[in-house]
């Protein structure tokens, strides 16, 4: 798709969508400083991409910037990716017990429900999050827990870990602090060994010139033999609000251990 095409692609959707947006012209902005104006009742009000508290509370507006405008599809992608995955090692995908980490408004759940999966739990830092699953895909998850994973508290600590999860899903949360390293590897620690632990990073992250707290991580778990890569891919995430696309890596891994979280001094 050319420059042109994307540019009519985004006039149509911006003119037609359930809320009229208009992004900023000429700026050079970073994925997480990434705004844009949207009007609702009439007013136009600026909303930034990762604020995600004030878009949850607007029923459909999350769907509208991210999906409808910005072709976000990464739920949908990952949960391909895992299904491939699940079709080598021969799984059931009814045999998965899932923790859905960042779960956000239930798009990623959904995904998986799409593919088979039954038993997921969702958790997410924000309330305005699970207020909007609630609201919006009450049928994803069997639970959902709203936890700071870097100060959990001892009762839902246990109560995530009588579900004996088996597998880890992390789905565009990582990398941009939106979830801190520790809380991360918190989730990673409740999933059982030889169980999957599934999630995407910016390419950008994994590049050795452009190492972050989460591709650091990454390469000490491999070189320590934490967990071994089962699926890797690069895709088109979304587009940025220029229209230009920006790509994710999708891996499935398969857990080998648990992880002390004061190696890594976190």
């Amino acid at each position: 798709m050319n420059k042109k095409e994307m540019s009519n692609m985004f006039k149509s959707i911006i003119e037609n969508g359930p809320f009229p947006i208009r992004f900023p012209e000429g700026d050079s902005l970073n994925q997480d400083q990434e705004w844009c104006e949207v009007k609702i009742d009439n007013k136009w009000r600026r909303v930034r991409f990762h604020d995600y508290h004030e878009i949850y509370e607007i029923p459909g507006l999350y769907e509208t910037i991210f999906y409808r405008t910005l072709g976000t599809n990464s739920p949908y992608r990952m949960s391909e990716f895992l299904a491939e995955t699940l079709k080598d090692k021969n799984m059931n995908p009814q045999d998965l017990r899932v923790l859905d980490f960042g779960a956000g408004n239930g798009m990623g759940g959904e995904a998986l429900q799409n593919i088979g999966v039954r038993n997921i739990v969702g958790c997410d830092l924000l309330p305005e999050a699970k207020q909007a699953n609630w609201r919006d895909r009450p049928w994803v998850y069997a639970d959902y827990f709203v936890e700071d994973f870097t100060n959990i508290s001892q009762e839902s600590f246990k109560q995530l870990t009588d579900y004996k999860f088996n597998t880890l899903l992390t789905v565009a949360a990582l990398g941009f602090g939106d979830i801190p390293a520790k809380a991360f590897f918190q989730a990673y620690n409740l999933i059982s060994d030889g169980g999957l632990i599934v999630f995407n990073l910016r390419d950008e992250f994994l590049k050795s010139k452009n190492k972050t707290g989460f591709s650091s991580l990454i390469d000490y778990m491999l070189k320590e033999d934490f967990i071994e890569i089962e699926y890797y891919r690069r895709y088109q995430h979304r587009f940025n609000f220029k229209g230009e696309p920006l790509h994710y890596v999708g891996i499935v891994a398969t857990k080998n251990k648990e992880l002390n979280l004061s190696d890594l001094n976190l």
